[in-house]
């Protein structure tokens, strides 16, 4: 008997072990396209698989019972459904979302993984890709606006955006927060050449979207950041073929073509897909200024699927022409814009008759890039590698390189020394005092004189010439444990960037008017002498300012862990990095180039390198480390706090080699960042809350002014802040088509230390102790409407940012500024799944003038009070866009 029942037992027990239950099934979006790369788990437990490229899965499991299935995948609302685990086979056809409940979404953490950003300890906002195209946002400042603790200024146009995070101390661009394609850097180090990342590639139709993970829990792979990073995903094609061609009208003059198209190379068993996307665009706006924007970018990659994994190489040419506009003479005390001599507002300065302006110089005749604006040529090759080692062990690799001719074009309005503008008259009068006659005529044909009550105006004109070589390359390994509680990921990050950082400068003299035209004066002066003042619209040909080439490489370790239990996520992670660079410094030499005797000496000499540099090097090791937490209060709500101390390598530009010294002070800023909050989530509402600390210690900050007539580094400061926050998001489903959504952050910041040398009359002051933070507001919020049945949308949106001072001296404070946007679209089926959408779109609605920044060059000084003129830059006028969207 005895041997019977334990033969029963052991029987029993092995029919046990051996029953298993098999989950199989497909997923799709809502237009039944397969999605690969979906993870499919039994929640709770180590069961689960991951989507093919038909969009398929299959695994079996030894639970019992009614088990809940999750199904999630990047930009889509994580699916659950229970099921029946009763040793058969169950089959489930899983239709995702997209992802209207931002916090359902999935994304890229800080360990490397992906997960649902409720599940994230961390603050992220995401915006898809349909609602770029919707925006017509040609601009990192449309695309990031809304984003709670972002303060984007966009009134330069369509690039090099202003980025300012969680009030850190910045002049703008994007020096805390890198700009990623596909995970990697379009450049991996900062502050080589002073040009915005952006300036290197623009948005298109081949992204899923991008994810704007901030704070300093936010990443420790890859390029790493201390506050944020911005990733751009790019789509890869799958089984079922994909085509999409967006055209766009725009007020003034813009004409753009985008186009997309993704599918499977080669027969139906072919593993093989492609994806190829990009632009054509012309456009003479949004302000006049007799130069166009043009160019055109195209972007592909080719991704190879293998039973464990794939490897993907994408590629991105782009030569393409922004124009840019800065900051100019405004009213004194109302800053509204100024009527020029024809009775109109002048919006910009920049004028289409300096597109062929050259002039001799030791080195040769100079050909300066002025009408090409914000011009970069060029690309990068990025190859992705993923192989499943084993089911528990990963290896991913990426390895990239990027080479670019780039040009920046800087006009800078309004900063002469006799009046901001002045009539003729009275500028001859201050520049040629006791003069006898003056001849002054248009640049022309006609030559046509002047009166001597217009207004006339000096401009800086700055050609920065920037070419770039970046190479970089990670790897790492994704361990996760027997029992699913860890997930630990162990890697590097190579860099290395070679670059130049090359000015021209020159003054000129033009009319105050839009697209100004130039003026050529002469005069006789007191002693009966003629006087060359300007030829050819310069009155001086300063030339070359700065000479430098240098080079800068990195080299990180970094290890996480991303632990899983019951009702707790934890997040722990360490990088180390070491940074060497050289910076080559070409000294200058003024020589006399021209001989006409009547020229003055700032027409006759002209500045150029003179062969021989002073080198510096700079080296660096700094560490960061990464604690976070998450608990499961209820079923709807999630609470979490993290913790960093992280780092950030200043610019390598503001540390000049002292001459004779090979080796230059050089020590990384270090930022400390906390942040308590909680996230919700409903079927109606989701959201989040949040308070936060940054603290920056150390900080190396250039203060650019002009001085005798001319942009130079001023100033050079060590400073610390600190910032206190506040953030609430909201989303609320009014109907299945209508939602209301809505952010508000409150920042109260302020530069607890600042010692400030003068890099041009020497010593050492303490200034700006107590002051806020320049070009960082206290408020920032924004309000959306939203609706969206499938046929018609419509949107209404207003972002504002509160009031800011221009500089760190808190002398002058720029008013708050608001912006509305109104778009719809009307969506027509077609046959075969094809749609076509016919949409519009009106950026600033209201055309407020209110102004994105003052004078950013004002030095250590700061912005004077309002006088009789006030320097500004305005947000960009009212724009209307009409698009039309074909997917087939």
């Amino acid at each position: 008997m005895k041997k019977f029942l334990l033969t029963s037992l052991m029987m029993i027990s092995i029919i046990s072990a051996f029953s298993q239950t098999v989950i199989k099934g497909k997923v799709s979006d809502a237009n039944n396209t397969p999605i690969m790369g979906a993870n499919i788990i039994i929640k709770n437990s180590d069961f689960g698989a991951v989507t093919d490229f038909e969009g398929n899965f299959t695994f079996t499991t030894s639970l019992t019972g009614q088990q809940t299935l999750q199904v999630s995948y990047v930009g889509f609302d994580t699916f659950e459904q229970s099921i029946d685990c009763n040793n058969s086979e169950v089959n489930i056809n899983v239709v995702l979302q997209e992802g209207e409940n931002a916090l359902e979404t999935v994304v890229l953490t800080a360990s490397s993984t992906f997960r649902s950003q409720k599940e994230t300890p961390m603050s992220i906002s995401s915006v898809k890709q349909k609602d770029i195209t919707k925006l017509s946002a040609n601009s990192q400042a449309d695309v990031l606006r809304s984003i709670p603790g972002i303060t984007a200024e966009g009134g330069g146009g369509e690039t090099a955006t202003n980025l300012f995070v969680r009030g850190l101390p910045s002049g703008g661009q994007y020096v805390f927060n890198p700009l990623q394609y596909d995970g990697m850097p379009l450049m991996s180090t900062f502050g080589l050449n002073s040009s915005a990342h952006d300036v290197y590639a623009r948005p298109d139709l081949g992204f899923k979207g991008v994810e704007f993970v901030r704070g300093g829990a936010a990443v420790l792979y890859g390029a790493g950041s201390v506050a944020g990073i911005i990733n751009y995903t790019s789509k890869t094609g799958d089984s079922n073929d994909e085509n999409i061609l967006n055209l766009e009208y725009g007020t003034d003059g813009r004409l753009k073509t985008e186009f997309y198209s993704g599918g499977q190379l080669g027969g139906e068993d072919s593993n093989t897909y492609y994806a190829v996307t990009g632009f054509v665009r012309k456009d003479e706006g949004p302000i006049d200024t007799g130069l166009d924007t043009r160019g055109f970018q195209l972007r592909a990659n080719i991704k190879q699927k293998f039973d464990k994994g794939f490897f993907t190489v994408h590629g991105q040419f782009i030569n393409d022409r922004a124009q840019f506009f800065m900051p100019l003479p405004l009213q004194g005390g109302s800053r509204e814009r100024l009527n020029g001599n024809d009775g109109d507002e002048v919006q910009s300065l920049l004028t289409g008759e300096l597109a062929n302006t050259s002039f001799l110089t030791p080195g040769g005749n100079y050909d300066s890039p002025i009408g090409d604006g914000v011009y970069t040529k060029g690309g990068y090759i990025l190859a992705d590698f993923n192989y499943d080692l084993t089911d528990n062990l990963k290896f991913k690799s990426k390895v990239k390189y990027a080479n670019y001719q780039h040009n920046f074009a800087l006009y800078v309005g309004g900063n002469g020394n006799y009046g901001n503008p002045i009539t003729l008259s009275d500028y001859v009068s201050a520049v040629a005092p006791n003069n006898i006659d003056y001849t002054a005529n248009y640049l022309g044909g006609s030559g046509q004189q002047i009166n001597g009550n217009d207004l006339v105006i000096e401009n800086l004109h700055i050609d920065r010439l920037r070419p770039m070589t970046d190479y970089s390359g990670e790897a790492n390994l994704v361990f996760k444990s027997e029992n699913g509680i860890h997930t630990y990921t162990a890697g590097t990050f190579l860099a290395r960037t070679e670059a130049e950082d090359v000015n021209y400068q020159y003054r000129v003299l033009s009319e105050f008017n839009n697209n100004p035209r130039l003026i050529n004066l002469s005069y006789t002066n007191a002693g009966g002498d003629n006087v060359i003042y300007s030829q050819g619209g310069l009155y001086n040909r300063i030339g070359m300012t700065t000479n430098n080439f240098l080079n800068q490489s990195r080299t990180a370790f970094y290890i996480t862990d991303e632990m899983v239990l019951d009702k707790w996520r934890f997040d722990v992670g360490f990088r180390i990095e070491s940074t060497k660079g050289t910076f080559r410094r070409g000294n200058l030499a003024e020589s006399q180039v021209y001989d006409d005797a009547n020229l003055t000496s700032d027409l006759q000499n002209v500045r150029y390198t003179d062969g021989t540099f002073t080198t510096g090097e700079i080296e660096a090791t700094d560490w960061a480390v990464s604690l976070a937490g998450l608990y499961k209060l209820t079923a709807t709500t999630n609470l979490y706090a993290n913790f960093s101390r992280g780092f950030f390598f200043p610019q390598q530009r503001g540390f000049a080699p002292t001459p004779g010294i090979r080796d230059t002070n050089y020590d990384a800023e270090t930022i400390l960042q906390g942040e308590i909050g909680a996230k919700f989530g409903t079927s109606k509402f989701s959201g989040s809350a949040a308070a936060y600390y940054v603290g920056l210690s150390d900080r190396i900050r250039i203060d650019q002014a002009i001085v005798n007539g001319e942009l130079v580094d001023q100033g050079r400061s060590e400073q610390s802040t600190k910032t206190l926050g506040l953030e609430a998001t909201g989303n609320y489903k009014i109907t299945d088509a209508f939602t209301a959504s809505a952010t508000l952050t409150y920042q109260n910041h302020e530069i607890t230390t600042n010692q400030t040398e003068d890099l041009v009359n020497g010593g050492i002051t303490t200034i700006n102790e107590g002051n806020e933070i320049g070009r960082q507001p206290n408020f920032l919020g924004s309000f959306a409407l939203n609706y969206d049945n499938s046929q018609f949308d419509a949107l209404f949106s207003l972002n504002h940012t509160g009031a800011k001072f221009t500089d760190d001296t808190n002398n002058v404070e720029l008013d708050a500024i608001t912006i509305a946007r109104l778009g719809a679209g009307y969506t027509f089926k077609t046959k075969d799944n094809s749609n076509l959408r016919v949409g519009f779109s009106v950026f600033n609605l209201f055309d407020s003038s209110g102004l994105t920044e003052g004078n950013p060059r004002a030095g250590i000084a700061g912005q004077s009070a309002d006088g009789d003129f006030f320097y500004g830059r305005p947000i960009l006028p009212r724009r209307l866009f009409i698009t039309t969207t074909f997917n087939f």
